[in-house]
């Protein structure tokens, strides 16, 4: 299939792998993560896409997207994909996409209920007006189509530290905590965060119910951030596992500050 670039003019939890997967059962972007609750989160996502959307070919809208797919493979393969960003290095990067669309979007409109499925992934946290993209995605979405976003908890002890960190700061954690040595790079994460009040959970979720979406998964847990620190710089990672402890035990209510990203998917009613 070919790939075509515009630009736009217009405004239950499934058990844990004990071994490698290989590569042709799941994309890259799951195989990438870490043991963990983020690999357990996503791949209860995938389950779920593969049970809920409709047998044969799919209409999928990726609100930004770069080289790496967070979709299952089944899926991906009976789909065409559109993908929409702003930054043309991701788009140049993207290689599975049949249609990829330079544009805003914040105003960037598909006809009314277009697509089988919408995937935002990390996305909406860098996004000034969250509004008009919600808007947007609930308006393209067929009846029952699904809506996939995987965003951080900005009220996590990883989101109040990106929230209220300088940028520089975001890229000396990819490059020296991550070992990313392109971060920052153009076509690179990290990329500057603006925490709209939409991109808390509650308040996503409230938003999306006024204009007759309903979750059907939703998921809190812990950043593989801290997995990775784990592994890389278990002295660091003892630090911050002993304070975000010390917040968990004087915090109202059963909070854990590591829950630093949330799956959720919402169904658009018929």
């Amino acid at each position: 299939m070919t790939k075509s670039l515009a630009l736009a003019t217009r405004p239950a939890p499934l058990a844990e792998f004990s071994m490698p997967v290989p590569a042709e059962i799941h994309p890259e972007s799951l195989l990438a993560l870490p043991p963990g609750e983020a690999k357990q989160s996503l791949l209860t996502v995938h389950s779920i896409l593969e049970a809920r959307l409709p047998a044969g070919p799919l209409a999928i809208y990726e609100a930004g997207g770069g080289s790496t797919s967070y979709l299952p493979l089944g899926v991906l393969r009976r789909a065409h994909v559109t993908v929409v960003d702003i930054d043309a290095d991701q788009i140049r990067n993207n290689d599975y996409a049949q249609e990829a669309i330079l544009g805003d979007l914040q105003t960037y409109r598909f006809p009314p209920q277009r697509f089988d499925l919408i995937i935002c992934y990390n996305v909406i946290e860098h996004i000034p007006d969250v509004d008009a993209v919600l808007g947007g995605f609930c308006e393209a979405l067929k009846p029952n189509g699904l809506l996939l976003i995987g965003a951080p908890n900005p009220k996590s002890l990883s989101g109040i530290v990106t929230k209220y960190s300088p940028h520089w700061f975001h890229v000396w954690f990819y490059r020296h905590v991550r070992g990313e040595k392109n971060a920052g790079l153009p076509g690179e994460a990290p990329f500057p965060t603006h925490f709209h009040p939409l991109v808390t959970l509650d308040k996503l979720e409230a938003f999306v119910a006024g204009r007759g979406l309903q979750v059907i998964y939703r998921k809190k847990y812990e950043s593989p951030r801290y997995p990775e620190m784990r592994r890389r710089k278990p002295l660091l990672a003892a630090a911050v596992d002993a304070a975000a402890k010390m917040m968990n035990t004087v915090l109202p209510g059963k909070i854990d500050v590591r829950h630093g990203d949330y799956h959720v998917i919402l169904r658009k009613l018929a």
